[in-house]
């Protein structure tokens, strides 16, 4: 099952060689969500891997981001102790539009570019 979650870009780290057949990249977001009088702001934090890790090469921090991901799950074990840990591990990373400005519209005319309003000298009657 996959996600999605807009926010802005926050830190974006280099890609890390964690073993010959192993690459990650991770990048963190800042989501900010009003409800009511109140503003919540989340600092989290992804994880691309192997070819995906190219996906923020050349998003700039601060640009606003859909990221696309799913959550992993693991258990590990070490000396008799279990521990599990979770991923958001990112598959789309995606530069959302800023807001256009407004298109350009033409000036009004000058005074002078304006007929005169009113009876006119050639008028036949």
């Amino acid at each position: 099952m996959s996600y999605e979650i807009s926010g802005t870009l926050l830190e974006k780290y280099d890609a890390v060689q964690v073993t010959d057949r192993f690459r990650k990249r991770e990048f963190v977001i800042e989501k900010r969500e009003s409800v009511g009088p109140n503003e919540f702001i989340e600092t989290i934090k992804f994880q691309l891997t192997q070819d995906k890790c190219e996906a923020i090469e050349n998003i700039p921090v601060g640009q606003q981001i859909k990221v696309v991901f799913n959550i992993r799950g693991r258990r590990w074990e070490k000396n008799g102790q279990v521990s599990y840990f979770n991923n958001l591990e990112a598959w789309r990373v995606e530069p959302l539009q800023q807001q256009s400005a407004p298109a350009n519209i033409a000036p009004p005319p000058a005074m002078d570019e304006i007929p005169p309003e009113g009876p006119s000298d050639d008028l036949p009657f």
